[in-house]
């Protein structure tokens, strides 16, 4: 896939990450009130017949609360139009995937970091055989930030800290120096110009 920024250079990353945007075929203002009505319903839902509560009775760490996060939104996407969106079925699969054209599909990244994501260590390992047996590292990314829940909540609910949405080129994602190093992360113009910060209300 040939990337949508090429030749484009970093100062007008912006720009052409807004005319990205636009061409989705979701709205913004769903993306952001289907990411949002998902977290506050973590909170709102009981948990076996004792009706146990997250942020009441369970403190579950930032890594389960973002593997319910990556497993609910794609399935609010796929139950609300199940002819135009599907979860993820095939390992080279995106994570949302739109059905009527897979350019459209969009990967989804949580994390509990204040502002930054991060990919596991094969986002930054490009392929040696040039085909493609896994997913496509390239292409449209939703990325939520979410606060941690270490105490019990008294009266409001905790609110989603960021949701950007944008497109990512595989060769954005730098993997640790170390060759032990299990983490892929995203430079800062990249992370400022190319995911776009998507406003909570």
């Amino acid at each position: 896939m040939i990337s949508p920024y090429q030749g484009i250079s970093t100062e007008n990353w912006e720009t052409k990450t807004k005319e990205l945007i636009a061409q989705h075929p979701i709205n913004t203002e769903e993306i952001v009130e289907i990411v949002n009505k998902m977290w506050a319903e973590l909170f709102t839902s009981e948990i076996t017949s004792r009706k146990y509560k997250i942020g009441i009775d369970l403190f579950p760490r930032p890594q389960f609360l973002g593997t319910l996060l990556h497993e609910l939104i794609p399935l609010e996407f796929a139950t609300r139009y199940p002819e135009l969106w599907r979860k993820e079925d095939k390992d080279y699969d995106k994570d949302i995937v739109y059905i009527p054209n897979d350019y459209f599909s969009i990967e989804l990244k949580t994390s509990s970091s204040s502002g930054s994501i991060y990919g596991n260590r094969s986002y930054a390992q490009k392929s040696t055989t040039g085909q493609q047996t896994k997913k496509n590292k390239s292409g449209y990314y939703l990325a939520v930030n979410f606060p941690k829940i270490n105490s019990k909540i008294e009266n409001e609910l905790p609110k989603i800290n960021k949701i950007r949405f944008g497109w990512l080129d595989e060769f954005d994602w730098l993997g640790q120096k170390a060759q032990t190093g299990q983490q892929a992360r995203l430079s800062p113009e990249v992370q400022r110009y190319k995911l776009l910060e998507l406003p909570l209300k």
